[in-house]
């Protein structure tokens, strides 16, 4: 029988960018994300399922909300008789530069309708968090600073407006590190818009990502621009940590809040 989502009051997560926002990553894990009751997700096509990792051939795909999620609930922001729900909109490959994330790109609009429906299954749901994950698509095509600062400055402020949460954290993360090593040319303009404009913009965070392993690392393939499966679950965390300051002190001056 299909489960009636209109009767639960969700706490909803949004997840929008490219593909290591998606989750691409590969490899063992320690403790494998296990499917919660209480976490549930909606995909790109409009339906909802309870939130699993994917499998892409005979390979478990990273999730870096799944961890996110699990923080939110086992530190109490997720209150009795409530919910989250997960919203799937990010697209591997896809960027300002491309026309797929501009304020009038398919994909912004995408989420749009996706949000929509997240927030009208019931009158209580609510948007808590967005998280951001883009910019490798738009450094490969040489996105300028001032570009990529215009282009993700108005995502950005028209963000509140889509989530009806003039107060949400958007929170972004840095690229892998081992790719911007190999491409510092090209990748250094792009971070440093994202530094930008975090440091710019209200309820704005930049997550770093020291340390954080390649599938290429992590597995010996020759993929080099995703995060392993072990580095998703760790950003979760990552992005998750950005989120609790966030609410803790949502009004840091630009110096604070460029440090998250």
């Amino acid at each position: 029988m299909l489960k009636d989502f209109r009767a639960e009051k969700f706490d909803i997560i949004v997840k929008a960018g490219q593909s290591n926002c998606e989750g691409w990553g590969y490899g063992d894990v320690a403790a494998p994300y296990l499917p919660d009751e209480r976490v549930f997700a909606l995909n790109g096509d409009g339906t909802v399922c309870l939130a699993e990792e994917k499998v892409w051939g005979n390979r478990i795909r990273g999730n870096l909300a799944h961890t996110f999620a699990q923080r939110y609930a086992e530190e109490g922001f997720l209150r009795e008789g409530r919910k989250i729900l997960i919203v799937e909109a990010a697209v591997g490959g896809t960027g300002f530069s491309d026309g797929r994330w501009g304020l009038r790109g398919d994909l912004y609009l995408r989420l749009l309708g996706l949000l929509d429906t997240a927030l009208s299954l019931n009158a209580e749901n609510r948007a808590v968090a967005f998280l951001w994950h883009q910019g490798e698509t738009d450094a490969l095509l040489n996105a300028s600073y001032e570009t990529h600062c215009k282009n993700l400055s108005a995502l950005c402020k028209e963000v509140p407006r889509a989530c009806k949460n003039e107060e949400i954290p958007i929170l972004m993360g840095d690229f892998l590190p081992q790719w911007k090593e190999l491409n510092p040319i090209i990748s250094e303009p792009v971070v440093r818009a994202m530094r930008a404009v975090c440091a710019q913009t209200e309820h704005c965070f930049f997550v770093e990502t020291d340390g954080l392993l390649s599938n290429g690392q992590k597995t010996g393939s020759d993929d080099y621009i995703h995060f392993c499966r072990e580095a998703l679950y760790e950003l979760g965390r990552r992005y998750f940590d950005a989120f609790r300051k966030a609410v803790a002190q949502p009004r840091l001056s630009s110096q604070e809040k460029g440090r998250v």
